[in-house]
């Protein structure tokens, strides 16, 4: 789903609000009640918003989507994405891999095109998926598998992240608010993605663009914190002016 001016307005009346009825949205963004139940509807599938009984609201903030549907969704956006990531890592670098199934998408990409990568990963996924190549070294963290989605998360996996310095360290993320905020659901996986980001010296994040503007529970970061965003979609302006000011690249992938 690309979204649309009149879906940014709808999620923007929904987070000032808390909850909008149809026919309210229609009468201020002066369409039918038709045309607001079918953004409505777009919005939900993108887990954006969730849709009640005479109108929406926002999606919930303490809960991801289950894993298959996630990967199931904006899947050649993902791809896009991806290719522009693999684009930018050079052959016989070192990198961290986080949970998500835009990183799995990376890693499908990087595995088909490069030489020499070593690989630090606690996501059984990517694992999986690179060690396919026999020229990559793939490391995967000590710690708890998670089994909805198969992310590895604790303490020990903290440890393990810590002892490495790496040249990239890409990173995915449930939601990015309007000021910047990177926001997931569970405070062990942010918690890992923090030491990666803590232990690189290039970061990447990976977002499409359903994340912008979607709800989360737990603080990551601050998208001032990556050298680059790779999405497929131009972010709301607040964000394109915060990646001015920070200097963070944005590459825009091409429309599907």
């Amino acid at each position: 789903m690309s979204r649309s001016p009149r879906h940014d307005k709808i999620l923007q009346l929904v987070r000032e609000n808390g909850f909008m009825p149809i026919e309210e949205l229609a009468r201020l963004l002066d369409v039918t009640p038709q045309t607001i139940r079918r953004d409505i509807n777009q919005l939900c599938e993108a887990n954006l918003l969730r849709r009640y009984h005479g109108g929406a609201a926002l999606g919930s903030s303490v809960e991801n989507e289950d894993y298959f549907a996630r990967k199931g969704k904006l899947q050649s956006e993902k791809a896009h994405i991806a290719d522009m990531i693999a684009e930018n890592i050079p052959d016989h670098a070192s990198l961290f891999m986080s949970i998500g199934t835009t990183i799995e998408a990376v890693a499908q990409a990087l595995t088909g095109t490069h030489k020499g990568l070593r690989v630090i990963t606690n996501n059984i996924h990517v694992a999986s998926i690179m060690s396919t190549n026999p020229d990559f070294t793939v490391m995967i963290t000590s710690g708890v598998v998670r089994a909805s989605d198969g992310g590895i998360t604790g303490v020990a996996t903290l440890d393990f992240i810590n002892q490495f310095k790496v040249d990239y360290a890409v990173i995915g993320v449930s939601g990015i608010e309007a000021d910047g905020s990177l926001l997931d659901f569970d405070y062990r996986e942010v918690r890992v993605a923090q030491a990666m980001m803590n232990n690189a010296r290039h970061r990447f994040l990976a977002a499409d663009h359903s994340k912008f503007g979607r709800n989360a529970l737990v603080r990551m970061g601050h998208i001032s914190e990556f050298n680059a965003i790779y999405t497929d979609a131009m972010p709301p302006e607040s964000l394109k002016k915060l990646l001015e000011e920070h200097s963070v690249r944005m590459y825009l992938a091409d429309p599907v």
